[in-house]
């Protein structure tokens, strides 16, 4: 009797364990297969959580939040074996590369990191992450469980949750009860801004290495814990193009190993078999390049993984579509493509872990005892505390070692500014960084003067180097120099207390000054500015200097709130006891200005660049905290302009940009800030000076153009670039005496994107603020075309319009918000033009 209730309980208890293994599919969790409809991102979120709660072989962790509050995941998947020994796994990483102390194994399993839809309106690959994951959490299925024995994967299932919902909520609004193939449709013609930024419309998929946006930031803060040996990001392309994944286009950057370029070729044979026998279309080695260093597939490179980018057609194809070779594009083909290649990569990784761990170790090794490069060691003058700091930060951000200091007092180095080789001092609060170190391929591209560019034909910028983006003095020196602290040798200001001063001074020479001015003003503190460069006290000051003098101040709390605000932003201030100055203008003088609290209005809408926009926005809301009004351009013509002292045009489309009702705001006191196309926008419209510079050519160029041979069809892609501009520096000669370009040197560093330029203004007509001259260009690819077109011109100026005054900005002063360098520029034509 007992021996038979032991069999039925354990006929019970079987039954129970194969219910407890059953684990249910997206299909079965969602009610529809993968690509049959679109999934918000709430409901991921909910598949996710349902299988950490019912798989012993995931651990979900959620890293960080959107600017909209949604949840940012990563699930790590691994065999019963080694899904308890996470951490000891990410601790091997660290080892192998360096970055711990100790002897990492190559015996571990390797890490493969999959991150799906970082471009919102790119959805397929979501849906896709539910189905690898179920695939790989699946009881039944013995190949990912033969997989998982050596490998640790980790699914990132949405990078751009808030750029996801905008368009997939978009969509189930506006569908039908059966898609609409037609292209014309509008469920396939997105509104403005469309779905592929996130809430601040940037680009995610460019930030990798910048990390100015929150979710970019806590991202890369987690990747850099573990540093996978293997990284693959979806993307998806025009719908009438098929699919695309590694081997990349040229150029690579040189930096890139054999290795990594190798591998890339194997994993894509092995994609290409599976993609061979269901008759699907691809290509490789086309169009996506690996040089920018800011994607999801160079960023992993450059730090030792393979980093890999795939696309598959589909941007705006929504449930189904018509391409232009006549089939129909389905959301369950796309989500189909993307499942494929991500089983066929993790299917290679796991067939190739010693080799991927022994060569992701190797890459390391060189890095701190072989670095690239011609230079060991970068020394970045320390004359801007705000911009070094900023760059300090960054370099935190990206692991990369650094220190204050040398032993030495002088050294022979590379002058990024001169572009010669000179001797130069070396000061304890100048920031030096030592190639020797495991980042060192990493900070060889962010910070060399010049990138190699193999191959002119790029898919981004071919000019980034930091210290111009930063607008800081640097030089590259070929001996290894280890810093001599780790520690900047200035303290933080000490905040002060119990004063009663006259007047308290505060530099304006970084974006952390701009924020300290915004604190100010919103508390309705009157802030004045020095036109001129003074001396007090033994201080010397420069033009643009904040001044908070009691004067208009008269309140009871005026110290307290003053110095209380600077303590609150680590500021320092000098207090004052007398406007009386040594050298300069007295603070009571027409050169001491009062700022008086500018209230922006920021267009936005179709037509606008919706990224460009964003830089700004994020500018004035998340770095400087600063109010500022957007408006759609369709809507000025009923907007009470007088309610706005500035009006800014951001990068974009404008049919109509200088009407009446603008000129004449224009003319009663308002400030109009004209950025890239906006600028173009303006010209020939009524009461605006500025011309466009036209290529003159002379009797030698024409006989050039009679003998040049006729252009073959073939090479019509690069012919084209002999006009283009993929982002490349140029120094500009600045007039920092004017309001436009305080705080600055008497030069900028400007990065362009085209061959814009425009005539000098006439002594009546304008100030020519920015201007570049033949000899300007600094760093990256410039079409043979553009590079004669682009010289003695202006690109920074200001034209007087009655009582008002429009401001000229022909390049991105905040290019992805990276291009430190413009951000004071940029703040300059806010607060301190036309005061």
């Amino acid at each position: 009797m007992i021996k038979k209730l032991l069999l039925a309980l354990i006929a019970v208890a079987t039954v129970f364990t194969g219910f407890a293994q059953k684990i249910q599919s997206p299909q079965e969790f969602l009610g529809y297969k993968p690509g049959e409809q679109f999934t918000t991102h709430y409901r991921i979120v909910e598949y996710y959580k349902y299988i950490a709660s019912v798989s012993k072989n995931v651990k979900l962790q959620q890293f960080g939040t959107t600017n909209e509050g949604r949840p940012l995941l990563a699930m790590f998947i691994a065999s019963d074996e080694n899904i308890g020994r996470m951490e000891e796994i990410r601790h091997n990483n660290m080892k192998l590369a360096g970055i711990e102390s100790g002897a990492g194994s190559t015996s571990m399993p390797v890490v493969t990191w999959l991150s799906f839809n970082v471009h919102g309106n790119e959805p397929a690959s979501s849906e896709a992450s539910m189905w690898t994951l179920y695939d790989l959490v699946d009881p039944a299925n013995k190949t990912t469980k033969a997989w998982l024995k050596n490998m640790l994967v980790v699914i990132d299932p949405c990078l751009n949750p808030d750029g996801r919902d905008r368009y997939v909520n978009f969509y189930n609004s506006v569908h039908g009860i059966a898609p609409d193939p037609s292209p014309t449709a509008r469920e396939h013609v997105e509104p403005w801004p469309g779905g592929r930024v996130n809430h601040y419309y940037f680009d995610l998929n460019r930030d990798w290495a910048w990390q100015q946006q929150k979710e970019t930031q806590a991202r890369v803060g987690l990747y850099n814990q573990w540093l996978p040996q293997v990284h693959v990001d979806y993307h998806e392309q025009g719908y009438n193009a098929p699919y695309y994944f590694a081997p990349a286009a040229e150029p690579y950057h040189k930096d890139i190993t054999q290795w990594q370029r190798q591998f890339q070729v194997t994993i894509g044979k092995n994609n290409a078999k599976y993609f061979d026998q269901n008759g699907w279309m691809y290509f490789t080695r086309y169009e996506f390049d690996l040089l920018y260093p800011s994607y999801g597939d160079t960023y992993p490179l450059y730090n030792g993984s393979i980093g890999m980018t795939y696309e598959q057609g589909g941007i705006s194809a929504g449930l189904a579509v018509v391409t232009r070779a006549g089939d129909t594009l389905t959301l369950v083909q796309r989500v189909a493509h993307h499942h494929s290649t991500s089983l066929s990569t993790l299917e290679v990784a796991s067939a190739n872990t010693q080799k991927l761990l022994e060569e992701y170790k190797k890459f390391f090794d060189n890095n701190r005892n072989n670095p690239p490069g011609e230079y060991k060691t970068y020394v970045i003058k320390n004359d801007n505390n705000g911009k070094v700091n900023a760059l300090a930060k960054m370099l935190d951000r990206n692991g990369i070692q650094y220190g204050f200091g040398l032993s030495n007092k002088t050294a022979t180095g590379f002058n990024y500014i001169t572009q010669k080789t000179e001797q130069f001092d070396i000061g304890a609060n100048d920031l030096v960084v030592n190639a020797y170190q495991p980042k060192a391929v990493l900070l060889h591209v962010l910070l060399e003067p010049k990138t190699f560019i193999p191959d002119s034909a790029t898919y981004d910028i071919t000019a980034w180097s930091l210290p111009y983006a930063y607008g800081l003095k640097a030089y590259g020196v070929k001996e290894s120099f280890k810093p001599a602290s780790a520690k900047w040798g200035v303290l933080d200001p000490a905040p002060l207390t119990n004063t009663h001063a006259y007047a308290y001074v505060s530099a304006w020479q970084s974006v952390n000054d701009v924020k300290f001015l915004a604190a100010l003003l919103k508390k309705k503190i009157k802030v004045r500015y020095a036109e001129k460069a003074f001396e007090v006290g033994g201080k010397q000051f420069t033009a643009g200097s904040l001044i908070i003098a009691r004067a208009g101040n008269d309140y009871p709390d005026f110290d307290q709130v003053v110095t209380q605000t600077a303590a609150s932003l680590n500021q320092e201030i000098t207090a004052l006891s007398t406007g009386f100055v040594d050298k300069g203008s007295d603070f009571g003088s027409d050169a001491v200005r009062v700022i008086h609290q500018p209230k922006v209005l920021l267009v936005a809408g179709e037509g606008v660049n919706s990224e460009a926009m964003g830089e700004v926005w994020h500018l004035f809301e998340a770095q400087i905290g600063y109010p500022v009004s957007l408006v759609k351009y369709q809507d000025l013509g009923r907007t009470k302009l007088s309610d706005f002292d500035v009006a800014i045009f951001p990068d974009g489309r404008y049919d109509d940009l200088m009407s009446e009702k603008l000129q004449n705001w224009v003319r009663d006191g308002g400030k109009l800030i004209a950025m890239e196309n906006a600028v173009s926008s303006l010209v020939d419209k009524k009461g605006i000076l500025l011309k466009r510079k036209e290529d003159k050519k002379d009797d030698k160029d024409k006989d050039k153009e009679k003998d040049k041979p006729v252009k073959l069809y073939g090479d019509r892609e690069r012919s084209a670039i002999s006009s283009s501009i993929p982002g490349a520096i140029f120094k500009l000669k600045l007039d920092n005496t004017h309001p436009l370009g305080f705080g600055l040197p008497d030069y900028y560093y400007s990065l362009k994107l085209n061959d814009d330029i425009y005539d000098l203004f006439g002594d009546d007509e304008g100030w020519n603020v920015g201007t570049l001259k033949k000899d300007g260009y600094v760093s990256g690819f410039v079409g043979s075309e553009s590079k004669k077109k682009i010289n003695n011109g202006l690109l920074l100026g200001v034209q007087s319009m009655g009582r008002g005054s429009v401001i000229y900005l022909v390049d991105d002063p905040l290019f992805r918000s990276f291009w430190e360098n413009g951000k004071l520029l940029f703040s300059n034509a806010v607060f301190m033009v036309g005061q």
